[in-house]
């Protein structure tokens, strides 16, 4: 077994990365995400659902994070057009209620999504179980590696995780695993912030070959005007 070190950029986090590989299994890959920040227990008023208290944590980009419990539901048991809907409708509440700021890029302050989550935020050496819900009412097949960002810096804040104590966060559509720790208290601005490690596993689906042929009067791509 041996390993190489990397920096990785990805959709929303710069990712700096240690990947074990053994021939071509893949691996364990353990990014170190830009500091997240947060905003705490926010009532916000729900349509169909009433008040309820959220938590917006950062880790690349704005999650809003409740348990499911306080929509009626189970995050393990419930359908997922159930879990879809109601996270659906928490994100748009908080979006017309709440203001986001990100204090280096306005055009971060957006909420990508709504994850709700099995309330099990205290630290434990059991899984704790939550369903992310993005953009288009779209769902993670996994437990989001942003999303466990934020809610790693969201329970070391409220004092519940300590540094270097490794939680496992499970996808409750797929049963996927990954684990997640606070690693080193930091600042982002003016704002306190932790930084995480987030670990999982990916797997090869396939490969993919393009070919570029001299002839080909677009072979270098072209623009719509």
């Amino acid at each position: 077994m041996c390993g190489s070190t990397q920096v990785i950029r990805c959709s929303c986090v710069q990712r700096g990365s240690f990947t074990p590989y053994a021939s071509l299994w893949l691996g364990m890959v353990c990014p170190a995400h830009l500091p997240p920040f947060l905003c705490s227990d926010l009532a916000i008023d729900v349509p169909g659902h009433g008040k309820v208290v959220v938590d917006i944590g950062y880790g690349g980009t704005f999650y809003a994070f409740l348990s499911a419990e306080q929509l009626g539901l189970d995050v393990c048991s419930s359908k997922t057009r159930d879990l879809v809907s109601a996270a659906s409708a928490v994100t748009e509440a908080v979006k017309k209620q709440f203001k986001l700021h990100h204090p280096e890029s306005e055009d971060l302050a957006f909420l990508y999504g709504t994850i709700l989550t099995d309330g099990k935020d205290a630290f434990s050496e059991e899984p704790t179980t939550n369903i992310c819900v993005f953009a288009d009412e779209q769902v993670d097949r996994s437990p989001t590696g942003s999303g466990v960002t934020a809610r790693i810096a969201l329970q070391y804040h409220k004092g519940l995780i300590q540094l270097n104590q490794t939680r496992t966060f499970r996808s409750s559509t797929t049963g996927s695993l990954f684990t997640g720790k606070a690693v080193k208290a930091t600042k982002f601005g003016d704002y306190n912030a932790v930084v995480v490690e987030v670990s999982g596993e990916a797997f090869y689906t396939g490969t993919a070959t393009f070919t570029v042929e001299e002839e080909d009067p677009l072979k270098f791509g072209f623009l719509f005007k």
